[in-house]
C-alpha cells in the first residue's frame, strides 16, 4: 500500500487561535496583570498562557475556564468577544471589537483600552 508523501509546511495560527489570544492579553493587559500572575491563578503554566495568547495553541474548554475565571470573565464574554472579532467586516464597525465585560460582582470595572493583536483592534 503506498502512501503520497505530504511535506511539513509550518503553519501560520489560526484566526480563531489568534483571536482567541488576543482577547485573553487584552482582558489580561487591561487589568494590569502579569501573565505569570494569570497562569498561577488558571494553574497553568506562564509558557503556556503565552503561547495561548500568542495564538500557537489552541487551548480546551477547560484551559478557557479556568483563564476567564481567572481574568474575572465568562466564557460567554470570551465567547462575544470572538464573534464580534471575527464577523463580516460588513456586519461590525471599522474593525472595533466590543469589549470584554467584567463578571457581574467581579471587583471593578473594565478600563477602556485598546490593542492591536494580529492585526485586529481590540477594545477592552
Amino acid at each position: 500500500m503506498e502512501h503520497d508523501v505530504v511535506p511539513l509546511v509550518p503553519r501560520r495560527p489560526s484566526a480563531w487561535r489568534r483571536t482567541i489570544g488576543a482577547l485573553l492579553r487584552a482582558a489580561r493587559e487591561d487589568r494590569a496583570l502579569r501573565l505569570v500572575d494569570v497562569a498561577a491563578r488558571a494553574r497553568l503554566s506562564p509558557q503556556y498562557l503565552s503561547e495561548v495568547e500568542r495564538g500557537l495553541k489552541e487551548p480546551s474548554s477547560e484551559v478557557l475556564a479556568a483563564l476567564t475565571d481567572a481574568l474575572g470573565l465568562t466564557l460567554v464574554d470570551l465567547a462575544q468577544g470572538i464573534v464580534d472579532a471575527l464577523a463580516t467586516p460588513a456586519t461590525r464597525p471599522a474593525g472595533v471589537v466590543r469589549p470584554l465585560s467584567s463578571r457581574p460582582g467581579a471587583a471593578g470595572h473594565a478600563r477602556a483600552a485598546t490593542a492591536l493583536r494580529g492585526g485586529v483592534l481590540l477594545a477592552a
